[in-house]
Parts: C-alpha cells; sequence; structure tokens
C-alpha cells in the first residue's frame, strides 16, 4: 500500500490478522499442551515417521533433524522429511503426529498424490505472484484498472497455490491419523492430541486462503473490476 486507505484496513488487514492470529494462537496451545504429554509406547517423532515409510514400504526417503521451532517440513526434489529438534527426538503425541504428518506428505510423494504435483509445480509461479503481483495491483491503483487486473491474474497464483495445498495438507493429515493407530505407534485413546493438533495446524492454511482472497477481491473492488467503482 501507497497511501493509508481505511478500506484495506477493515476489509483487508483486520480480518487477517484475526484469522492469521487466531490459527497461530490454536496451534501454539495445542501444541504447548501435547507436547507435554508422552506417548505409552515411547515412539519419537523420527521413529515414528520411519515406521509409516517403512510400512508403506518406501525406504529412499532420509529423515533428518533440522533448525527451527515447527519448521517440519518434507522436500520431495531431495526426499528429506525434515524434523524440527522438538518433533526429531521427542516422544510427545504432538511430536508424534506432526511428524506423521510430514510422513503423509512422503506417502503422497511415492504413490503420485496429483496435487502435491500441482502444488510443486505452482512453487515458482506463487513465488512471483506473491511479490509482482502485489505490487502491480498497488501501483494499478494510481494507473489505470486494466494494470490491477493484470496484477490481479498475477497475485492470483498465489491464491491457486494456496487452493491446491489444502487438500494436500488434509489429506496428508487424514493419513497421519489413520495410520498412526494402525502402525501401533499410539494407542487409539491418545489420537485425540494427535487430531487437535494436525486440526490447529490445518486452519492456518485456511486462513491464508482467504486472506489472500481478501485482498485480491479488496484490489478489485478498489479498481472498479469488480462491483463499481469506489473512489
Amino acid at each position: 500500500m501507497f497511501f493509508f486507505d481505511p478500506q484495506y484496513v477493515l476489509f483487508v488487514l483486520i480480518p487477517g490478522l484475526i484469522l492469521s492470529g487466531g490459527a497461530s494462537l490454536l496451534v501454539k496451545a495445542a501444541y504447548g499442551r501435547y507436547s507435554r504429554v508422552p506417548t505409552r509406547r515411547g515412539y519419537t517423532g523420527a521413529q515414528a515417521a520411519r515406521i509409516l515409510l517403512d510400512g508403506a514400504g518406501i525406504h529412499d526417503v532420509d529423515i533428518v533433524a533440522t533448525h527451527g521451532y515447527l519448521t517440519d517440513h518434507y522436500n520431495p526434489q531431495t526426499k528429506q522429511l525434515a524434523l524440527s529438534p522438538d518433533v526429531y527426538g521427542s516422544s510427545s503425541v504432538a511430536a508424534v503426529g506432526i511428524a506423521c504428518h510430514e510422513a503423509g506428505h512422503a506417502i503422497q510423494h511415492a504413490t503420485g498424490y496429483a496435487p502435491l504435483g500441482l502444488r510443486s509445480a505452482l512453487v515458482p509461479l506463487a513465488g512471483i505472484g506473491s511479490n509482482l503481483g502485489y505490487i502491480v495491483m498497488a501501483v494499478g491503483l494510481f494507473l489505470h484498472p486494466f494494470v490491477v487486473g493484470v496484477g490481479a491474474l498475477i497475485f492470483s497464483a498465489v491464491l491457486l497455490f494456496q487452493v491446491v495445498t489444502l487438500p494436500v495438507e488434509f489429506d496428508a493429515s487424514a493419513r497421519a491419523k489413520r495410520l498412526v493407530v494402525q502402525a501401533g505407534i499410539i494407542d487409539e485413546d491418545e489420537r485425540t492430541g494427535v487430531d487437535m493438533t494436525l486440526n490447529a495446524a490445518a486452519l492456518t492454511y485456511v486462513a491464508a486462503v482467504v486472506t489472500t482472497l481478501l485482498t485480491l477481491l479488496y484490489y478489485l473492488m478498489r479498481s472498479g473490476l469488480l462491483g463499481g467503482r469506489d473512489d
């Protein structure tokens, strides 16, 4: 933004902060609670992930420790499943749930889960859209609605990436919730903690989609491309 616009604050900024902040608080609350609850069988996050991968016949994925807080991720290019320190070596319910979620992504990759491939292909476009698209839309408000439209088209790559991310994340969590019990890593009654941790994390992706959509709608309406020009 190059000028203060109360409409932007009310329509985008405040809802975005509420959604993202609320989702973040839920993640911290769920993780904080269940990171203090040990699993009965004592498997660490790294061991739990390996059990799921071995059970799926996946032996070419390395499980490594990485730095940071909740920086857990799976890299399809390197076939590395990276777990943060609090997950890699912890045997808590939260750690096991997160590790198995990431193992779910590795299983998606190995089984050719289409949305995961699409998301990977969209990464470069989303990177361009998040920077260039936003700038073009903002500048377009001072120039011409057509410029805003071009920026909106570029910025839409971000929204598409985030929308495609939803089924990828939901599916990985669903696999983790099911397989973590089937593989004997935790007992059925311990799954509540896994469910709450992963459900809270899923809300962060939903919040991102809504915030991006609100941003896109704001520029389209502000330029008059949607709903008539608002001067």
